[in-house]
């Protein structure tokens, strides 16, 4: 069985391991995919989702309230299968026809919308509940200051719910490091560094699903190598709760 030295598993900025005879194996390019997919996902759905927040903590009348928040917590519960089809039926097409002719089928764009209407739930309600947990006297305190419900908004109850709202937004960009279904679906499988979103990507979690789902022989190295890239995205996910922790511990601030 051949053997792949660490030094290219860590270094290599190639990744094909099923192809030909001459096999590589450099993490790099399913960690590019990964980041990729990840950062097009908290773009859209990390400033989204405080929006939402502050106009259901802030603006929303109650009754507004009790309709907009069963319904995150619905699409909360979607199954990322259903996702990743509406990446494939709706997102790509319309990308495709509206944006450029350069996305195919499967791209990195289509994929990281639709990764980012899955955690957008996670986001909104989370941060929603971090602004809610606002003493009310704050609020009073800066409107008997002359503030607008803006000012209000803004630079009161926004940086005094800070910590809980970095804490959803870090959860929700773990939960879309570790997405698989959505990926395998929708983004493709050539695994490729590239910061291009019309491009064919392949994350970390969707070569997982490759090669368990029979592209490969069981105990090859081809089988083994999925294990060393569930380690690496253990070890990325691990680091971002562990940067979590350090800034709640930081940031936390606690009121009477």
């Amino acid at each position: 069985m051949p053997q792949v030295s660490a030094w290219e598993f860590f270094t290599g900025t190639t990744w094909a391991p099923l192809l030909g005879e001459e096999k590589h194996f450099g993490i790099w390019p399913l960690i590019a995919g990964t980041l990729l997919v990840t950062s097009i996902a908290a773009a859209f759905a990390l400033p989204v989702g405080l929006l939402v927040a502050v106009y259901l903590s802030e603006y929303a009348p109650s009754r507004v309230r009790s309709i907009l928040k069963p319904i995150l917590e619905v699409l909360a519960g979607i199954p990322t299968v259903v996702y990743g089809f509406f990446a494939l039926a709706v997102i790509t097409p319309f990308l495709h026809e509206h944006v450029s002719e350069s996305f195919g089928t499967f791209n990195a764009l289509g994929a990281g919308l639709a990764v980012g209407i899955m955690i957008l739930p996670i986001v909104a309600s989370l941060s929603e509940d971090s602004l809610r947990a606002v003493p009310r006297s704050l609020r009073d305190a800066a409107f008997a200051m002359g503030g607008t419900r803006f000012d209000v908004s803004t630079k009161v109850v926004v940086p005094a719910a800070l910590s809980g709202i970095v804490a959803s937004w870090l959860l929700a960009i773990t939960r879309a490091i570790g997405e698989t279904m959505i990926v395998a679906l929708a983004a493709g499988g050539l695994a490729s560094m590239t910061l291009n979103p019309a491009d064919e990507v392949q994350t970390m979690t969707a070569y997982m699903v490759q090669i368990f789902t029979g592209d490969a022989p069981a105990y090859g190295i081809e089988y083994k190598s999925s294990f060393a890239v569930a380690t690496v995205l253990f070890v990325i996910t691990l680091a971002l709760t562990v940067v979590g922790n350090l800034f709640l511990r930081a940031f936390r601030e606690e009121y009477e």
